[in-house]
């Protein structure tokens, strides 16, 4: 049993309450996972910024004072690339202006050691062990604005509680995925996806999923159709939230096992496990609020 709260804003006059209405719908969901949590923000001045990639690092402690590691990744890319280190709680944050490609080459070579847990030019990825409400008081959730946000409260039954373990796992740029549930045959998958090269960070079963979602874009599916077709291919019982750049999608498994409720209005699409997460929402009472369907997948786009 795990909590799922996300947001769309339609309506750029909310951008600066996006980080205060996600954490209202977390604090709602934290019974759900009591024991880790995560974040995703979309275009949050601060974290992000047009122009530059961004790569989250998982822990505030990578082995080297932060001044050290923009130095070495100057060295390695350009003085131009203006390198920029952060640490935001317990993440870690790199920006460069070059390619997100280059910027994850160029910290795997600085920081060997160091767990990439998101990249991409507009998200960032935060994630950590503890009481959610902590870690998002940690990182600052409340005062964030931005287009999208998602978040992921963790009660831990297929891997360890650890920060690694915990959601959203985001594996390609921009790309995010939480889920309540578990996969049944994510090893056969896992092991599949391995023989196509596909690397891995952890034994989380949601990783699967999500790098198996990455793999279908990859090969030019729209995130419609990768998420068709994971329905096709994984056993389980499950409701995922994946998020893009400039999409948000929403699928549960064909018998629709485990909750989810959705709240649509002009200004925002709005999901979570449970409507309390979401009874705080602005025109609420006007939304249009609805269970999705078993086994349909629901996108929306900004």
């Amino acid at each position: 049993m795990c909590g799922i709260a996300a947001l769309q804003l339609r309506n750029p006059s909310l951008h600066p309450e996006m980080g205060s209405l996600l954490s209202s719908m977390m604090c709602q969901i934290v019974d759900r996972g009591p024991d880790s949590a995560g974040l995703a923000v979309y275009d949050t001045p601060g974290l992000v910024s047009k122009g530059t990639s961004t790569v989250s690092l998982l822990g505030k402690d990578q082995g080297l004072p932060v001044d050290d590691i923009a130095a070495s990744l100057e060295s390695l890319l350009s003085s131009s690339a203006a390198p920029a280190v952060r640490v935001v709680g317990d993440t870690t944050l790199v920006s460069a202006a070059v390619g997100t490609d280059l910027l994850v080459k160029a910290v795997s070579e600085t920081l060997p050691d160091s767990t990439i847990i998101g990249r991409g030019e507009h998200v960032a990825v935060m994630k950590s062990v503890g009481h959610p409400m902590d870690i998002a008081a940690e990182h600052g959730l409340e005062a964030m604005s931005g287009r999208q946000g998602l978040s992921h409260t963790r009660m831990a039954t297929e891997s360890a509680v650890t920060a690694g373990g915990s959601h959203p796992f985001s594996v390609a740029d921009d790309l995010c995925l939480v889920h309540n549930g578990s996969f049944s045959n994510h090893a056969t998958i896992r092991r599949e996806l391995k023989r196509e090269g596909v690397v891995f960070d952890s034994d989380n079963d949601t990783e699967v999923g999500a790098r198996y979602i990455a793999s279908r874009l990859q090969q030019g599916d729209d995130l419609e159709t990768a998420l068709t077709n994971l329905g096709k291919v994984f056993d389980g019982f499950y409701t995922l939230v994946v998020t893009t750049a400039d999409s948000m999608a929403v699928v549960r498994d064909p018998i629709a096992c485990k909750p989810a409720i959705i709240a649509e209005t002009d200004d925002y699409v709005a999901m979570a496990s449970e409507y309390r997460a979401l009874a705080a929402l602005p025109g609420i009472e006007t939304a249009r609020i609805f269970e999705p369907e078993p086994g349909k997948v629901y996108t929306w786009s900004l």
